[in-house]
């Protein structure tokens, strides 16, 4: 199950901020609820509506990314109890395989936490209506628009994806950069890295893509990296060999 977000209060604040009226929101939700078949059939209209809220907030989505019908921004229109849409089909789905991993498949974990972990919709969607990755994400934009685009992308993320939607974090980055290495695509595997060196300053950075540049035989940028790995980590045996390798007169 999603969390949900106690409080009627909340639903209005939520339609003022949208800008919609309270009165006209409010009223355009049915006062009873039909074709209900995952959550139980007297459903209070409050609980069910919060519930309702949790999976917008978990998914980063409106109502109609589920239900049928309406504009995509008012409750106008809107078929609740339709099933057109193959979303609501599928929420009904994992909402019922998240429960059975809850209740049972996680029983059988050998040292299950005190108190136990509960998986709930934003645990994997994270604000993205299908869940993904940063690293998925770029991937896909890398393989269809090229670098460029993915470095923009990247760039336009960090803006603007809500706090916690993506790890932005150094290892992300670097274990990306790895992964297009061992694909054998070292052009994009060094533009992401560099990318992620303009954030994070960091020996693990710097020797990464010392080691990309030897693959390209950039024997100029690759002893430029080590040395700067170096500066950091004097004590460092791979950058301190590195460096005597490429320094090395034959």
């Amino acid at each position: 199950m999603c969390p949900s977000i106690s409080g009627w209060s909340l639903l209005a604040t939520a339609f003022v901020l949208a800008g919609m009226p309270r009165e006209r929101a409010l009223g355009q939700i049915p006062e009873k609820f039909e074709n209900l078949q995952y959550f139980p059939k007297d459903i209070a209209r409050d609980s069910l509506v919060n519930a309702m809220r949790g999976f917008s907030f978990a998914l980063g989505v409106r109502c109609q990314y589920c239900h049928a019908g309406g504009d995509g921004i008012s409750f106008e229109g809107v078929n609740f109890p339709s099933d057109d849409k193959a979303a609501k089909r599928n929420a009904r789905f994992m909402l019922r395989m998240v429960d059975s991993l809850n209740a049972h498949a996680f029983d059988a974990l050998p040292q299950r936490r005190t108190p136990p972990v509960q998986l709930q919709c934003v645990t994997c969607h994270r604000g993205s209506s299908a869940p993904t990755t940063l690293a998925r994400t770029l991937a896909v934009t890398l393989e269809s628009k090229g670098v460029d685009s993915a470095v923009a992308q990247y760039r336009a993320l960090r803006r603007t994806a809500e706090l916690g939607r993506f790890d932005f974090g150094e290892w992300s980055m670097n274990e990306f950069a790895r992964s297009l290495r061992e694909q054998g695509k070292i052009p994009e595997a060094i533009a992401m890295l560099e990318l992620n060196g303009e954030f994070y300053k960091t020996p693990s950075v710097d020797g990464g893509l010392g080691e990309l540049y030897l693959l390209r035989a950039d024997t100029v940028k690759a002893l430029e990296r080590f040395r700067m790995m170096l500066e950091k980590q004097p004590n460092n045996p791979v950058a301190r060999r590195r460096v005597d390798e490429l320094t090395r007169k034959p």
